[in-house]
Parts: C-alpha cells; structure tokens; sequence
C-alpha cells in the first residue's frame, strides 16, 4: 500500500480504490476497469483473467443474442480511449498490450468488398447494412498507440503493431509492422533470436 501511495498520490490513490470497487461489483474476473468506462452490449463481451483498462475504453457490441462477439484472452491490457466495435466476431488472446487511443472494428457501414446496391454513395452510411469479418489477435501482440485495425484481419502472435500503423491486411506471427497501411519491417528469427529486417 505504501508504494501505491506514493505513486498514485491521495487523490490518485481514492480514485484508484473506487475503480477497483467498480471493477469487483460491474466486471468480476476483472483486475481493474478504470471509470469512465462506456460498455454496450456486456452480454456479448467473456473477459479474461488479469483484464485491465485504462480511462475512457469504449466497448461496443452489437448482436441480439448472448454469444460471445468480443472475447479477451487472460492478462490482456487496454489503455486510455481504446475502442472496439464487434458485430461478428473480435477476439483477442492472451497477455496483448494494446496502447492508448486504438480503434478496431470487424465492420463496416456498407459492404465494400463486392457489389451491394445498399452501399452506394446515394445512400446514406447509417442506412447502409452493416457488413463484418472476424478480426483476430493473437497472444503476446503489442499493438501501439493510435493504431486503427479494420475488419477481417489477423494478427499473429508475438506480433507488434507499430504506433499510428493502419492495419488493412493480416500481420504474420513474429513480425513488426508500421505504416499506412501497415507493412512487416521485421521479423523475429528464432535461431539468431533477434528481429531482423525485412
């Protein structure tokens, strides 16, 4: 308790114990939600062991039902103003770090992938259907900050997203990526054990 004093502060310290409260009461399993907090659709939501957030995390979850559509891994930390929008299937493994201010979405406001007479410039976007694919992250990823991942991409494990990094395409397991949109700068070679340039 000391440490935490001295680090948080009293004010820092109350605000810290009235979240772990909110945390034991609103999310059990949880290690800290910290408040504000805005989550819709909980019943859709199955949280890990050891989740943590920081301020501001928007969860948003659109399905009728209570099947799972966004799902997180144990020890997974999301940090301030993250937000993730599910309607079909966002699921993210064990031990992920994800930054502060990183938006993911398995959907769109139209279906731009194929023709759809509902997704054309003369309708309006909300009156467009929406259209999701399954975003995937795997265990040990570290995604940095401000990083925008769209629908239908899989990131590998032990993979790490670079910080303002839009990631369009799948992120292979063990590499670095970064840009707009987001391409592999390195690699991880297990047998020199470090990351190499690609």
């Amino acid at each position: 308790m000391p440490g935490l004093w001295r680090r948080y502060g009293f004010f820092g310290f109350c605000r810290l114990l009235l979240d772990k409260l909110h945390t034991l009461l609103c999310f059990p399993g949880a290690r800290l939600v910290r408040r504000p907090a805005y989550v819709r659709g909980k019943r859709g939501i199955r949280w890990g062991a050891g989740f943590t957030t920081g301020v501001g995390v928007r969860l948003d979850v659109f399905a009728e039902d209570e099947a799972p559509r966004l799902t997180f891994g144990n020890n997974v930390q999301l940090n301030d103003y993250v937000h993730i929008g599910a309607v079909e299937k966002v699921s993210i493994g064990d031990d992920v770090l994800i930054a502060s201010r990183v938006f993911i979405s398995d959907h769109n406001h139209g279906d731009y992938q194929q023709p759809d007479p509902a997704s054309v410039p003369g309708v309006a976007p909300q009156a467009r259907p929406l259209a999701a694919r399954p975003v995937v992250i795997g265990d040990r990823v570290w995604i940095g900050e401000q990083v925008c991942i769209l629908a239908g991409v899989t990131i590998g494990p032990g993979a790490v997203v670079g910080a303002g990094s839009v990631v369009t395409r799948d992120v292979p397991a063990g590499s670095v990526v970064a840009g707009n949109p987001a391409r592999v700068l390195r690699v991880f070679d297990e047998g020199a054990q470090k990351w190499s340039k690609v």
